[in-house]
């Protein structure tokens, strides 16, 4: 049996997966079994944040490979403390939870939330209501599929945990009639900058600016799922700190320990200390050797000039791209994109794409870019030009 067949034999089919077995990789190029080289504008969807096979990455990632593996979390180890340290200093954050995936993150954002609610209010004032929006993706799990705001996503599956409440992205009329409605209900307003699984939908600076002054106005806490937009992707280290504001939590995910499984909740100076001893908890969450991997990252995305380069790569890529004929519009910030096509079917070029040695993404009827945040101009160059005689033919 092949690679392919003997998966399928044993994998439950839960992907759409593409006939394309991935060996190994360097920088932004991906090379098949085979030894066909892809280049990569989908870094396994925004979470190959310095490519593959980084050298600093490998380097950090094997020395603490060498020391120790894995501790139970009844233990500290200093690689956690030195990431914590940093994470939270470069997002300004006062404490975090570690996790191992986005879906995760945001479960522990949801019971943060409800606890501090339970905590100031009292379990009978019933004050346990999360506003999510329309389109938004937060994860798979029950919970954060509940939270989910895309009927696609719940077939299946009923019921759905209560205490969710949808709301129309950048509908301040629709925010302000559901907070009405379920008034001194809500605990927290939960939030993608960008909608990335929503097809690259960015909120309005004035819907996110009224989302944070009814939250002031009636204790709620604003929660920012930067799961996909985090760790540099739109030009901030935070999509939230394009838009002047700071949530009270943010979780993020994906890009943060360089393809290695992540997922973090930080918590302002308000929610810091809501979750205690017993409430939460995560065995493989705050892994040495992710963390080592994690500390790769944020030392490198916080080297001077880089995020002001991921903003000068996103805008070439779209001045390239505006101009087509079939380009009907381009979404997103930084290196964080989605491409409205005016005739073509975004799942055929994707598929196009990949027979002709590029790797892109797509969501909802969009293209989607998600690079890596250290390709380089010449593959940038690559990459576009397999894509442009595609959107030509």
């Amino acid at each position: 049996m092949n690679t392919i067949d003997k998966f399928n034999e044993h994998v439950m089919p839960t992907y759409g997966r593409y006939d394309l077995v991935l060996d190994k990789g360097e920088d932004q190029t991906a090379v098949s079994e085979e030894g066909r080289e892809y280049i990569d504008f989908g870094s396994g969807i925004g979470t190959n944040s310095l490519g593959y096979c980084n050298d600093e990455w490998v380097d950090a990632v094997c020395a603490q490979a060498h020391k120790i593996q894995h501790t139970s979390n009844y233990y500290y180890t200093k690689v956690q403390a030195d990431f914590a340290e940093k994470l939270c200093g470069i997002t300004g954050y006062s404490k975090m939870f570690f996790g191992n995936s986005g879906a995760e993150a945001n479960e522990c954002a949801i019971k943060l939330a409800r606890k501090y609610s339970f905590d100031k209010y009292g379990k009978d004032a019933e004050r346990n209501i999360i506003i999510t929006l329309v389109n938004s993706f937060h994860g798979r799990t029950m919970g954060t599929l509940s939270a989910t705001g895309q009927d696609v996503f719940h077939n299946y599956f009923f019921p759905f945990l209560p205490g969710f409440v949808n709301v129309k992205a950048n509908d301040i009329d629709d925010l302000n009639k559901v907070l009405e409605e379920n008034k001194d209900k809500v605990c927290a307003i939960m939030f993608e900058c960008i909608q990335g699984e929503g097809g690259v939908v960015g909120l309005d600076e004035s819907f996110v600016k009224a989302i944070f002054e009814a939250a002031e106005k009636n204790d709620i806490l604003t929660i920012c799922d930067e799961v996909q937009t985090g760790v540099g992707r739109t030009g901030k280290f935070l999509a939230s700190m394009n838009y002047g504001v700071k949530p009270n939590i943010v979780t993020m995910a994906k890009g943060l320990a360089g393809g290695l499984p992540i997922g973090v909740c930080l918590a302002d100076e308000k929610c810091k200390d809501v979750l205690t001893k017993g409430t939460h908890g995560s065995t493989f969450g705050g892994n040495p050797v992710v963390c080592a991997g994690g500390m790769a990252v944020l030392n490198k995305v916080s080297e001077e000039g880089f995020l002001v380069e991921v903003v000068k790569k996103g805008d070439y890529i779209r001045s390239k791209l505006k101009d087509l004929p079939e380009v009907t519009g381009i979404s997103g910030m930084g290196l964080m994109m989605g491409i409205s096509l005016k005739t073509k079917q975004a799942g055929d070029i994707c598929k196009a794409c990949l027979d002709n040695g590029l790797l892109i993404l797509t969501a909802k009827e969009k293209l989607r870019f998600l690079p890596p945040l250290t390709i380089s101009y010449e593959e940038i160059d690559k990459g576009l030009e397999i894509l442009t005689k595609l959107l030509a033919e």
